[in-house]
């Protein structure tokens, strides 16, 4: 009997979060099921999902990004099928495929010029690896400092430049020489971490992914004045705030800065293959690459994959064609200015920041009495859970699609493909104020919501405590 994906797909969707259950991740199931999240999306087209029953949900989350040009766009489709068609040599590891060249040719006509060379890999947190690999080469150094709230990726090398213990625990001893965090803006901080002349690199993000945190200073700035004074590389890791995520091609040109080295991921990929690359100068490269003998000195199989050659050269004229840098920076300061205008009507709400549509919203402690004893009940038990609460409600009630923006943060991330237009932005805004006037309401239905999360947060704590073990 021929294989026929079609089949088994039409036969067995609406088994995904029981088949995770048994095979893959059940906590994230049993995670996803409290909040709601528990859909069953059959198909996606632009910005939006679409279920079982073919109803629409607007997708304000793009993946962390990787849909910057929307999902299941026609061009990058059509560069796979020609790839495909073409029955081309791939991954013979022994040779120089042309997609990967010109690919890079691509990034580098798109980066400024002295960032010159490009190494391809899979994601980005291994772009992150590489790039910690090359800063090393070059330097001679080992120490790297990166920023406090910073999130690079989860392989050991990544994880180890992050600060937050909900994703460390437990996976220790991390990278020696990795530990020094610099809260953002302190520059006093990070010349104190520079001058000692041991640290390889400073690594950013001009934007954090966690939080959406980003400088309200000249920090990015002095940062690489001082890193060329101390001999550090700079490091912008562009995974989520490249390619036209912030307003520009690259968030560090918000600040018309110079890195030594960047990461790409994510919307390289088209929402198809996974592509991630590390963009450096030529003098660093060759560090690394430094002989014959060293010529696969840092490798992956799977990098220089014909499918995601094909699928960054489709995304990075995408990207171009429509405009969709000019568009991210429009769309994302209209959507900023009517959320930031709901302030005046719901006190949850106390900052709205980010670049282009990279836009984090961040609630505090409302003014009202009765909102006040509701916020500090749920603060008790968890600080995340009044975002999740919204969270929630955005997608059960109004079908969008967002997420908090990390463990302990009372703030709310929106990241719409870049595609988007007013209509998005109207849904959004229109929904966000529905969701908090409803939250004004207590005792109502989304306290109650708030009171079946803390439950279930209970719940969980109390599953995680140690038990004795029988034979």
């Amino acid at each position: 009997m021929a294989f026929d994906l079609k089949e088994i797909i039409a036969s067995r969707l609406g088994e995904n979060y029981d088949l995770h259950e048994r095979h893959l991740n059940r906590t994230l199931v049993a995670a996803q099921r409290v909040i709601g999240f528990d859909k069953v999306y059959a198909r996606a087209e632009g910005a939006y999902l679409y279920d079982m029953d073919d109803v629409a949900y607007l997708d304000f989350l793009s993946g962390y990004s990787v849909f910057n040009i929307g999902r299941n766009h026609p061009v990058v489709k059509k560069a796979i099928r020609d790839v495909l068609d073409l029955d081309l040599p791939n991954m013979v590891q022994m040779d120089c495929s042309l997609l990967s060249g010109l690919l890079a040719e691509a990034i580098t006509k798109r980066t400024p010029p002295h960032l010159d060379a490009v190494f391809f890999c899979n994601s980005g947190t291994e772009a992150m690896e590489g790039a910690l690999k090359f800063a090393r080469a070059a330097t001679g150094r080992k120490r790297v400092v990166s920023l406090a709230s910073a999130f690079h990726g989860l392989s050991l090398g990544s994880l180890s430049l992050m600060g937050c213990e909900s994703f460390t625990e437990g996976f220790g001893p991390l990278m020696e020489g990795f530990d020094a965090r610099v809260p953002l803006d302190d520059i006093d901080e990070l010349d104190r971490q520079l001058r000692s002349r041991e640290v390889a690199a400073f690594v950013i993000e001009t934007v954090q992914g966690k939080g959406c945190q980003t400088s309200k200073t000249d920090f990015f700035v002095r940062a690489q004045e001082l890193c060329r004074k101390y001999g550090t590389l700079l490091i912008s890791d562009e995974v989520q705030t490249g390619l036209g995520r912030t307003g520009k091609m690259f968030g560090f040109q918000h600040w018309d800065l110079e890195p030594d080295i960047i990461t790409l991921a994510k919307t390289l990929s088209g929402g198809y293959v996974p592509c991630g690359a590390i963009v450096t100068r030529r003098d660093i490269y060759q560090k690394t690459f430094s002989r014959m003998d060293r010529c696969v000195v840092h490798s992956t199989t799977f990098g220089r994959n014909n499918l995601a050659m094909a699928c960054g050269l489709a995304s990075l004229e995408v990207i171009d064609n429509q405009k969709l840098i000019d568009n991210s920076a429009k769309m994302g300061a209209l959507l900023m200015e009517k959320v930031d205008a709901l302030r005046a009507k719901h006190s949850f709400i106390k900052e709205v920041r980010g670049k282009g549509l990279m836009i984090g919203i961040e609630f505090h402690e409302p003014s009202e009495f009765k909102l006040k004893m509701a916020w500090k009940l749920l603060h008790k038990i968890d600080k995340v859970l009044f975002a999740q609460m919204v969270v929630t409600q955005m997608l059960s009630k109004h079908r969008i699609l967002t997420q908090v923006a990390g463990h302990a943060m009372d703030v709310m991330k929106i990241l719409p493909p870049l595609i988007i237009g007013e209509k998005e932005v109207d849904m959004f805004v229109n929904a966000f104020d529905d969701v908090l006037t409803e939250c004004r309401k207590f005792p109502g239905p989304m306290w109650e919501l708030g009171n079946n999360f803390v439950k279930a947060a209970l719940g969980s704590r109390k599953s995680a405590e140690p038990r004795p073990v029988s034979a």
